[in-house]
């Protein structure tokens, strides 16, 4: 079916815009953001997502005030047939007001006590990690394209009725778009078992003064990789340095699988290394913005449009809860004689013999 944007020269493929390469349930089409104030006082996180083969897009916008409790809106709508309308689902709205420059994130849904305006402003270019691509047996699992930005953010933030000014001096954050295959929505019966039931991440994109570092790696239950990136990023038009490879070390927290301490060494061409030392603060959840959340899981049909909130107390009882698996650790960072803050996510599903895990969500002792 035809849509506005066919109107531009964007075509990959003889197909309208609107029809994707793959007629896989699972394809997707992301935007996040996360912010944090560099005190931590304040963090905060969007997601918005496309399912076009499920008909289906939702978003979710999620912030924490003083570390103590975590507030969530979710909508979740039918999928509009033109991409044009496809950056708002209900109260939440994701503008792109100059591509990999500005963008804009309006939620307004004051019976649920949540409004913002927020202005997202990059400070260097976005980077493009290594294609992600996974197979069990001959089904695909994963295989998409993510790009990782920083920036600094400005507007405000509305939570029962109390404004929290965002200023861009004091608050920082990243973005991430991505786009292909990889597991959403109600699981599908997949037929005879392949391969081991385990999923192992952590992404650690941090903000210095002026620069930024980032972070990625994907480990089988061995401790394998298949998937790592590394990256330094200069502010302003300066080219980003890759990695020739990155190294870790993780103390996990006992009665959870996140990390108590954690050290990257980020190696380059030449084989210098820097070193990262992220200090965890606080965790926000992801169930937050859909990720695992049994009500509100990305790419499940709710309805033409749903709409509802949720919060809970910080930190959570159970770390080891499902649903609570998933995180991102606001994290105060240094590397040599630099100081910054950024995240460290988190997600251990399954065993990982380098952290001495061995069942599904058994915690670190």
């Amino acid at each position: 079916m035809l849509s506005s944007f066919d109107d531009y020269p964007i075509h990959s493929s003889s197909a309208p815009v609107n029809e994707t390469a793959s007629s896989d349930s699972n394809h997707y089409d992301r935007y996040f953001f996360n912010g944090y104030r560099t005190d931590a006082s304040v963090f905060f996180a969007v997601a918005l997502g496309l399912y076009p083969n499920r008909h289906i897009t939702d978003a979710s916008f999620s912030v924490i005030i003083a570390g103590k409790e975590q507030i969530s809106l979710h909508s979740s709508a039918r999928a509009p047939q033109d991409r044009a309308q496809a950056n708002t689902v209900g109260p939440i709205e994701v503008k792109v007001l100059e591509p990999m420059k500005r963008h804009q994130i309006l939620v307004d849904s004051p019976e649920h006590s949540i409004r913002c305006d927020l202005t997202f402003t990059a400070r260097s270019g976005p980077v493009q990690e290594p294609h992600f691509l996974v197979k069990a047996g001959q089904r695909t699992v994963f295989d998409y394209t993510r790009l990782t930005q920083f920036g600094h953010w400005s507007g405000w933030i509305e939570v029962d009725g109390i404004i929290h000014n965002i200023e861009p001096t004091t608050t920082a954050g990243s973005r991430d778009r991505s786009w292909g295959v990889r597991p959403i929505g109600p699981p599908a019966d997949a037929g005879a078992p392949v391969g081991e039931r385990q999923f192992y991440w952590l992404w650690a994109p941090v903000n210095f003064a002026t620069f930024a570092t980032h972070f990625d790696v994907n480990e089988y239950s061995s401790g394998e990789r298949w998937h790592e990136t590394g990256f330094v990023i200069p502010d302003g038009d300066g080219t980003p340095k890759e990695m020739k490879m990155v190294n870790y070390r993780s103390k996990l927290r006992t009665g959870t699988r996140w990390a108590e301490s954690f050290s990257i060494d980020l190696i380059d061409q030449a084989d210098a290394v820097s070193t990262v030392e992220l200090t965890p603060l606080f965790e926000f959840h992801m169930t937050g913005i859909g990720y695992g959340n049994k009500d509100w899981g990305h790419g499940h049909w709710k309805g033409e449009l749903a709409v509802g909130s949720e919060r809970w107390n910080l930190p959570v009882a159970n770390p080891c809860d499902p649903s609570h698996l998933h995180i991102q650790a606001i994290c105060r960072a240094t590397m040599g004689s630099h100081s910054g803050i950024g995240i460290l996510e988190q997600l251990i599903i399954g065993p990982h013999q380098p952290s001495s895990l061995t069942g599904m969500i058994d915690p670190a002792r």
